[in-house]
């Protein structure tokens, strides 16, 4: 395996290969549009053109690594990488900055790289597993990325909601109210990969969402480890890959798990789950 520091430029250069085609194609996105056959679901030919372009990077500067993108699939375990290659693909076909390119290096359920970028925004983040996270800015500087540290009663929480799986609403609307009244704020900028990029910078205090998919969520989930938070499951477990995920520094994080266990109290859920 190559060292970390060959890693991390593999998964950033990636990530900021596609931010490229995701950027150059910008203008054409409202010609571009299909539908995955889930209402808010959609994939347009930048979508495509940017997890190619992040395939073809990958194959010739790093070594010989299966590949699993959102949109030509791929090996669900095992090394490979996996990557989304526009991540917020509503938010870019309404003309709305938030999307990210998120590239991770997973090995079975372990994530040990990962990198993001914002086209629009200019941020580019990125973790080797014990290694740390590093946050490159806008306007140039680069500092290592660290949680915050507000009490939970002051944190702004960011969140998504499961449109993919309209049957995990009830679930999901029982803790969004709660988090309501724990929290001072709830956000939704509609890319995940931001929202946990936000989450390891200090920008947001946490991040819960359910019904994602392992390339939304991992060098994500990556970037708060290595920033200092901690990344769980619904259950409170380390299986994140499968999509629910609760991520925080560790005060709010408590708060997140108890709302999430309260949240599959209801005993119709329970029973149907069981």
């Amino acid at each position: 395996m190559i060292d970390a520091a060959d890693l991390r430029e593999l998964a950033r250069g990636a990530a900021l290969v596609g931010a490229a085609e995701v950027r150059e194609r910008g203008a054409d996105h409202a010609l571009e549009v299909e539908g995955k056959g889930l209402p808010g679901d959609w994939v347009t030919q930048t979508d495509i053109a940017s997890e190619l372009a992040i395939e073809a990077f990958l194959a010739t500067r790093g070594p010989a690594i299966a590949f699993h993108g959102e949109e030509t699939g791929g090996p669900g375990e095992g090394l490979r990488w996996v990557v989304d290659p526009l991540d917020g693909t509503t938010n870019f076909v309404h003309g709305f900055p938030a999307v990210g390119v998120s590239v991770a290096l997973v090995d079975d359920d372990r994530v040990l790289a990962g990198a993001i970028a914002a086209p629009f925004l200019g941020d580019v983040w990125h973790a080797v597993r014990g290694e740390g996270a590093v946050w490159e800015r806008a306007g140039g500087a680069i500092e290592p990325c660290r949680v915050g540290r507000r009490d939970a009663a002051q944190a702004v929480v960011a969140t998504g909601f499961p449109f993919r799986r309209k049957e995990r609403l009830p679930r999901y609307l029982r803790a969004m109210t709660t988090a309501l009244e724990r929290f001072e704020d709830l956000r939704r900028p509609g890319a995940a990969c931001l929202d946990l990029a936000w989450v390891a910078c200090g920008v947001f205090d946490g991040f819960f969402e359910l019904g994602l998919s392992a390339w939304d969520v991992a060098a994500g989930g990556l970037l708060v480890t290595e920033a200092g938070g901690t990344v769980t499951d619904w259950a409170g477990g380390g299986d994140f890959l499968t999509g629910d995920i609760l991520a925080a520094p560790a005060a709010v994080h408590a708060q997140l798990i108890r709302i999430a266990s309260a949240s599959a109290a209801d005993p119709d859920e329970l029973r149907e789950q069981g």
